[in-house]
């Protein structure tokens, strides 16, 4: 019967999530059609401008469903970004850089695995320090804004322009000329990122483990499992998802900075907790993460659409549902306890 609850609990919130996604986005459309809200293209844009954050939702809902959290993750897509900046314009090739920021991303995961998991600090302490490190790093590489040119990294300038066109969706514009929907390589490796995620949560050990130990950790270890281990590994796949973000980030940004990515931790942690994901963990799933980040998304491109609101909008908008999601989450978590 506790699974079940469990089920039922997870299931309605995703779908609470889901339908006020429909419900946003279907008033976008009803409220801004003639400023082309309604064209594939803008749903794409979402996607193409949110790659990189649905890279580290995807990272951060496996770490908060072990009843962690890691607010180092904006931080250290920055330390990426400028990694990636300074040393193509260095003139190392892209490939390189790419593959020294996964492995940096490995042995930051690994490093906070290692003080969460067998160490057992808190992770709001050890990521705090990961996130000032990380922004401190930034900083020390270089302290002014590094772009991306095709002078720079032709290799990586082809990435980044790459259209990748749909068969369908596309319009004429007043031109009379037919627009293919298109979308960017770093929303490919999102969606593949996000799949592989889902199956591995779902259909792995590794991934029912992550959903045991959050629910009750002391059960976990009494069934065998290696609790240290475990979060060691959402922490690990943390890291290395951002870092795949971070790739994606800059695939859309084509710079970095210092200030890069401010607030993005916050960004990720809202869109895990709209999408379904327990604080406490054991519960959520990134299908519903996904949808939170799609909701942020349109929540912004509603604000940009209509021209005339502030941009503090967004955030505003974003706090508020936040706060009901992890009211709905409470009244669960309530009515669970009951039945207990």
């Amino acid at each position: 019967m506790k699974n079940k609850t469990r089920l039922n609990g997870n299931t309605i919130l995703l779908l609470i999530t889901i339908v006020l996604f429909i419900v946003l986005y279907a008033g976008g459309c009803i409220a801004y059609g003639s400023k082309g809200f309604t064209h594939t293209q803008t749903f794409l844009n979402i996607l193409i401008t949110n790659a990189g954050l649905i890279c580290v939702t995807c990272g951060l809902t496996v770490v908060m469903l072990t009843a962690g959290i890691d607010i180092s993750v904006g931080a250290l897509i920055a330390m990426d970004c400028m990694i990636l900046a300074v040393g193509m314009r260095s003139g190392l090739n892209a490939i390189v850089m790419v593959l020294i920021v996964l492995v940096i991303g490995v042995a930051f995961g690994l490093f906070q695995g290692f003080l969460v998991g067998y160490l057992e600090i808190q992770p709001f302490i050890v990521t705090m320090a990961g996130m000032f490190f990380c922004r401190g790093m930034t900083a020390v590489i270089c302290t002014e804004q590094v772009s991306i040119t095709e002078q720079t990294s032709a290799l990586f300038y082809k990435w980044a322009n790459t259209k990748i066109t749909l068969p369908f969706g596309g319009y004429l514009n007043n031109k009379g000329k037919y627009l293919a929907p298109y979308v960017r390589p770093g929303v490919i490796v999102a969606l593949l990122l996000l799949i592989v995620t889902f199956i591995m949560l779902r259909h792995t050990k590794l991934g029912r483990s992550f959903y045991a130990i959050g629910g009750n950790a002391a059960s976990a270890a009494m069934m065998g499992l290696n609790v240290k281990k475990v979060k060691l590994c959402a922490y690990m796949l943390s890291s290395i998802f951002c870092s795949i973000g971070a790739i994606c980030y800059c695939l859309n940004t084509m710079a970095g900075s210092v200030s890069q990515a401010l607030g993005l931790e916050m960004d990720a942690i809202s869109s895990s907790v709209i999408g379904g994901t327990l604080l406490t963990g054991g519960v959520g799933n990134v299908i519903g993460s996904f949808f939170g980040v799609l909701i942020n998304g349109t929540i912004s491109s509603i604000v940009k659409t209509n021209g005339k609101l502030a941009s503090s909008w967004p955030n505003i908008l974003t706090a508020a549902l936040l706060f009901l999601f992890i009211v709905i989450q409470s009244v669960f978590a309530m009515m669970r306890n009951r039945k207990k």
